[in-house]
């Protein structure tokens, strides 16, 4: 070959062939999943934590104290303040009481909680998952728990890697018999949602509650313990759908968990002080002593930025304003804050912040009519509603002096705790007269008779002349239903059938 000419190495092809099946076997021996890394957050004081106490008591208060409120609605009547009476099909809550025609009610509620979260994570970040979750109230509970038998965050490290010792095992049993309890008095308060709380808890302690009872019991025991304590972190990474779409209510204003790298870079452990040398000189305020990672529930670094693990909870804040404070530096490296004051921040402009914005705007205009129409729709219902249902076989029938009779069915709800005596009339059939089944009296009117908190079911019958219908197969007709005392009144449209022309 000349000096001139280039040459080319050429693989042989079993050398090829080879590195390729190397290579599929590193691939395939890769696991589909990380093996889990234990988090082990370090107990913290500051002001995040103690909101968060706050609101863990309240939280835990109000779920295992507002079955046994009471509340008088009057005879023949439950007085549990906040009742799903699966039995009598009805909801109760306070003074307002849901039958099941009422779903809509439900389902607004449940339209006006998801419009709240939104406009909530578009104003402060995930407010709701560092601080209300049940996850996460739970979750603080059990880890509480956890520092009370195990020690602190290095004491539980100790005792993972050490091995099984009298000690260790007294502490494990301790602590799971402990979060077993927790659970099933969450399983226990759960049930007593659904019926009278002092008959069903003493049901339940005696074995007379009903298998479903203690399914229930059984079902939120297992999940509460097995969640709460066991998956923690794991269930906000992996199970809830939450953190996946959450973002799309963010944007450069909203509130969330930041770290002003502009400030903190470059970190480094802080050197001892040299005789008329400032340590502080040519680095950030960052001592990387890692106090926000080890504080963290989900064990993340907030340095790194944005992470759909962060729940938002302000931990990190708590732990890094105590180093700050110890190394007397300003305080806030890690805080809540916009990523748009980050940006001004870093550029030494004013920090600037914009509650009112498009989306704000939208969350709360259309927060501000679901719940005007809810409040109308609560304001407005009545206590009687009426359905009438026509017999269709069959469509009428012709007595022997001429005249047309269709038969109806009546359905009067009282929703009232008293009985209630109603007057039923009809209107828009001429000469048109009622008579019921036990009441053969014709006449303008029929009395009908509901029961507290009940459904009266009444078969009448509404008997006209043929020529005042004018020949007209079908004639619109309107029930007109009136109560004494209080009873209040409904209309319902239905037709009267005859022979047409």
């Amino acid at each position: 070959m000349d000096g001139g000419s280039t040459s080319e190495t050429r693989v042989p092809p079993s050398v090829a062939v080879d590195e390729a099946v190397s290579t599929k076997v590193q691939i395939a021996a890769q696991p589909l999943y990380a093996s889990r890394i234990k988090v082990h957050p370090k107990s913290v004081s500051g002001f995040y934590r103690t909101i968060k106490w706050a609101v863990l008591g309240f939280c835990l208060s109000v779920y295992y104290l507002a079955p046994w409120l009471r509340w008088d609605r009057g005879p023949n009547a439950p007085d549990q303040a906040i009742l799903i009476d699966m039995p009598g099909r009805k909801a109760y809550f306070f003074m307002i009481e849901i039958w099941p025609q009422e779903v809509y009610f439900l389902t607004g509620l449940l339209v006006i909680a998801a419009i709240v979260l939104f406009l909530v994570t578009s104003l402060f970040g995930r407010l709701w998952c560092g601080y209300a979750c049940p996850q996460t109230v739970w979750t603080d509970l059990f880890m509480l728990v956890e520092r009370w038998i195990e020690g602190d965050r290095n004491a539980r490290i100790k005792l993972d890697a050490a091995p099984n010792s009298v000690s260790k095992i007294a502490k494990r049993t301790a602590k799971h018999a402990s979060w077993l309890a927790i659970a099933a008095a969450t399983g226990g308060a759960w049930v007593l949602y659904f019926g009278d709380a002092p008959t069903l808890i003493g049901e339940i302690f005696t074995g007379r509650a009903s298998v479903t009872e203690y399914f229930f019991i059984g079902l939120f025991t297992a999940t509460t313990y097995t969640l709460a304590g066991l998956a923690r972190e794991q269930v906000c990474t992996y199970m809830c759908p939450w953190p996946r779409f959450q973002s799309a209510m963010l944007d450069d204003q909203s509130y969330v968990v930041t770290y002003e790298a502009w400030r903190g870079e470059p970190r480094g452990k802080l050197a001892k002080k040299a005789e008329g040398a400032d340590p502080w000189a040519g680095r950030g305020d960052c001592v990387d002593c890692n106090s926000c990672v080890a504080t963290c529930p989900t064990g993340i670094d907030i340095r790194d930025g944005q992470q759909l693990e962060c729940i938002g909870c302000g931990l990190c804040v708590d732990a890094c304003d105590a180093v700050m404070a110890k190394v007397n530096r300003p305080l806030g490296l890690i805080r809540f804050d916009t990523l748009a004051n980050q940006q001004a921040r870093a550029c030494g402009a004013p920090a600037t912040h914009k509650f009112v914005r498009p989306r704000t705007i939208l969350y709360a205009s259309v927060l501000a009519v679901v719940g005007s129409v809810m409040l109308a729709a609560l304001l407005l219902r009545t206590t009687v509603e009426m359905n009438v249902l026509r017999d269709r076989n069959p469509l009428f029938s012709t007595l022997v002096d001429g005249r047309i009779r269709n038969a109806y069915t009546i359905h009067v709800l009282n929703k009232t705790h008293a009985e209630q005596v109603y007057t039923l009339r009809a209107a828009g059939v001429p000469g048109a007269v009622l008579t019921a089944i036990g009441d053969d009296t014709p006449g303008d009117t029929l009395r009908i008779v509901a029961k507290p908190d009940s459904v009266a079911n009444s078969r009448i019958f509404v008997t006209a002349p043929l020529a005042g219908l004018r020949g007209d197969a079908s004639t619109k007709i309107e029930f007109r239903l009136d109560g004494a005392s209080g009873g209040g009144r409904a209309e319902y449209r239905s037709v009267f059938l005859a022979p047409g022309r």
